[in-house]
């Protein structure tokens, strides 16, 4: 089998890492891309493989990327949009949006329609990191900064719940052009995430709890099965995953109208930055 191209965000540290690790060892030609500049260069030049820091809380950051993405790569075999945690409270990035949102749903879902033509001209498979946390997540179309009623958790659930819902909407309009996508959980694992947030969340991976959680290349198996299998025969693209088998998600995942309408306002949002960014 050829040597196909794998880009891989949040890829500078815990699960994206280490899906980076595997993949590159057994021969794939990974991307790296992460927040960090040091970190990022770290893993890149440990793996030998090409890297970009790109910070998510900047849109232009995103596009930039994307621009370079196109520029270095005429195919692109996986995408794996695996950046993203919880934030430390409510705070709106350059750009205007909720920062969770933003990082989480906002970027990821710019950079993979910035890429929109050669993925599916090379009929790639688009792995979007989800989160069990989607459960206690609530997509509100009118309030998608969290402006009313706001919590940490929740507005990290409700990122997690977007990540499935563009899954869904992407292999629905996309998947008769070659388009392969899936969503999954990782598990808790052992990482500096939500280090930085104050959602309780932080005290499990910040004391005595952590030694319960997976490590990080337990919680990237799923990625790298998916990344490393064939959809349609191995997975089934559009759906959610939790430890290589099919999982159950909010009840909105489900909701193809509402993934639609989310597709279409996402888009409207992500123009608006362009706009501002121009202005």
């Amino acid at each position: 089998m050829p040597q196909r191209t794998i880009v891989i965000t949040g890829a500078s540290d815990g699960i994206g890492a280490a899906a980076a690790r595997n993949l590159a060892n057994a021969g794939e030609r990974v991307v790296v891309v992460g927040r960090s500049p040091e970190k990022t260069t770290a893993v890149g030049k440990e793996l030998g493989t090409d890297f970009f820091a790109c910070d998510f809380a900047e849109l232009g950051q995103v596009r930039e990327l994307a621009a370079a993405l196109r520029e270095r790569y005429p195919r692109i075999d996986v995408l794996a949009n695996n950046a993203g945690g919880i934030m430390r409270g409510h705070e709106l990035t350059v750009d205007g949006y909720e920062r969770t949102f933003q990082i989480n749903h906002l970027a990821p879902f710019l950079l993979t329609t910035e890429l929109l033509d050669i993925l599916t001209a090379s009929r790639a498979a688009i792995i979007n990191t989800s989160s069990a946390a989607n459960g206690f997540g609530q997509i509100d179309l009118a309030d998608l900064n969290s402006t009313r009623n706001y919590s940490t958790n929740r507005a990290y659930g409700t990122a997690k719940l977007a990540n499935i819902l563009f899954t869904a909407e992407l292999q629905n309009r996309y998947g008769k052009d070659g388009i392969s996508a899936a969503a999954f959980h990782p598990g808790v694992v052992a990482t500096n995430f939500a280090a930085e947030s104050t959602s309780w969340f932080r005290h499990a991976y910040k004391t005595v709890l952590n030694r319960f959680l997976l490590p990080a290349e337990q919680g990237a198996a799923t990625l790298v099965w998916l990344a490393s299998s064939t959809p349609g025969r191995d997975w089934v693209p559009g759906a959610y995953y939790a430890k290589r088998a099919l999982a159950k998600a909010n009840s909105q995942a489900y909701d193809a109208e509402l993934a639609g309408k989310f597709w279409e306002r996402s888009l409207e949002l992500v123009s608006a930055g362009e706009t501002r960014g121009q202005a």
